[in-house]
């Protein structure tokens, strides 16, 4: 059946939900059993400003119009009174506001890379492995303290000004309704939550220059903000407004990663691993961040800068053959003849966090072919999942399966393959569209409508591991640690 249902057949309570991406603002409404109700959806283009010099910005205030336009829009499209109106953006944004409530920054974004000397600083001066206990991160250029630093020294004016750090959400609902308030996760992903207190960490915001009351107040999504503003549209007239969310913890909702049963693999431009557990980790592998979600969960996860970018880049360089010749070539029996890659084209997140590290081509003779690059490239990223996977489990638990979502998944299926060899767990692939604009209407409806159950998201066949390849696997796994140890640690 389609995911989706007729408004004459949806089940209140109704949630709107707002997701804002890199490439657009999107929402929808959705019923109590977390269908998407059809006829009640919006999506606004929009892109970063880009730069050389690694800018990546975007208008705070456009986005807010946005999400104004959609509210309205879909808020008449519902077939009654909303219950509810839950919001994701994309995580790590900021934006400076002054004492009247105006933006004096761009919303700095997650892809923002000119803070990487202040990463290096921090690096210098912090004890990153304590630090990551507490907040749950290492020092990256997509979290705030480095980005703090790079600002008070590059444009101190502009800093000075600023009275209110905001996430993009939190300034778009001070826009809209008139008060605001840092979702958990919202908080968590910016590298300056305590996770364990709960509370801005005192230590980066005396490091960075910035005080704790400059940041909104936390919020779990089970504390709900109340509009000062009078309602966009009488249909919310009653509507509990969510906490913003970080869309990670989102998109895993969205694709069933809703327990620690189920790890969910994320393939984009970049990717992701990440599985909801309860508690807050006390002991964090070093490969990993850890972010608090809401009272008594956490986000457990590692991160890939390279999965679509990685394609690309073989679609763009090499003369590849037909995709189904190149989807035969993934799903075919593995050689030890193919070469070794480490698929890091702009550097290494998780395990090892070494920002400057690039792709590796290890072995590659005369006789190797584009297909054999192709292979062991996406090969090279199963492996770095793989990676990630097992620190996981050390962390949280051998995970019952792999859930995986994205365009990649789609784009390159036997990327899934590869990864169940790889990894030794069976792979479900989740085929529901926009599973982020999902996962945020779930997180609503667990509080509006708990005793409600959700109707599963749609998926493929499940991929299994090929019996006798392990193997293979177990050394190309130990060489490509090897291979690191000798080209990136040294």
């Amino acid at each position: 059946m389609s995911f989706s249902v007729a408004a004459q057949q949806a089940r209140s309570p109704y949630v709107l939900g707002l997701d804002v991406g890199s490439t657009g603002t999107r929402g929808g409404l959705y019923d109590a059993s977390g269908l998407p109700v059809q006829g009640c959806r919006l999506k606004i283009p929009h892109a970063f400003t880009t730069g050389s010099d690694g800018t990546a910005t975007i208008d705070a205030d456009q986005v807010a119009d946005e999400l104004r336009q959609i509210v309205e829009f879909v808020a008449a499209a519902a077939p009654g009174p909303v219950a509810g109106v839950a919001l994701d953006t994309f995580a790590s944004s900021l934006v400076g506001v002054d004492a009247d409530g105006r933006a004096v920054t761009p919303c700095f974004t997650y892809a923002d890379s000119r803070c990487a000397l202040e990463v290096d600083h921090l690096r210098s001066v912090l004890d990153e492995d304590a630090t990551q206990q507490r907040t749950g991160t290492r020092q990256h250029t997509g979290y705030l303290p480095p980005r703090f630093l790079w600002l008070r020294d590059t444009d101190p004016d502009a800093f000075g000004r600023v009275r209110r750090w905001m996430s993009l959400g939190e300034y778009a609902y001070l826009k809209l309704i008139g008060t605001t308030a840092a979702g958990t996760s919202t908080a968590a992903w910016t590298g300056m939550l305590n996770r364990r207190e709960g509370t801005w960490d005192a230590e980066l915001c005396a490091l960075v220059g910035v005080d704790a009351e400059q940041f909104s107040p936390i919020a779990h999504p089970s504390q709900p903000l109340s509009p000062i503003f009078p309602p966009l549209h009488p249909n919310l007239a009653d509507a509990r407004w969510f906490p913003p969310i970080a869309d990670g913890f989102a998109s895993s909702l969205g694709a069933g990663g809703t327990d620690s049963s189920s790890i969910v693999a994320a393939a984009a431009t970049s990717g992701a691993m990440r599985v909801l557990v309860d508690g807050l980790v006390d002991d964090l592998p070093r490969g990993l961040w850890c972010y608090r979600v809401d009272e008594h969960r956490s986000l457990l996860g590692g991160a890939l800068n390279d999965v679509g970018r990685a394609v690309s880049w073989l679609q763009a360089t090499l003369r590849l053959p037909e995709a189904d010749e190149l989807d035969a070539a993934l799903r075919a029996e593995p050689s030890p003849l193919t070469p070794l890659v480490l698929p890091w084209f702009t550097g290494e997140r998780s395990t090892g966090w070494v920002g400057n590290a690039r792709a590796e081509f290890h072995r590659v003779s005369a006789g190797t072919t584009a297909t054999d690059l192709y292979r062991a490239t996406i090969e090279g990223v199963a492996l770095s999942y793989q990676r990630m996977l097992s620190q996981l489990s050390e962390a949280a638990g051998g995970a019952q399966r792999v859930l995986a979502t994205g365009s990649v998944t789609t784009e390159v299926p036997g990327l899934l393959q590869l990864l169940a060899d790889a990894t030794g767990v069976d792979v479900l692939p989740i085929t529901i569209r926009r599973s982020t604009l999902h996962g945020t209407a779930m997180q609503a409806l667990e509080i509006l409508a708990p005793d409600v159950g959700f109707v599963p998201s749609e998926h493929g066949e499940v991929i299994s591991p090929v019996s006798g390849r392990e193997a293979y696997y177990r050394e190309r796994i130990a060489g490509f640690d090897r291979l690191y140890d000798k080209v990136v640690t040294r």
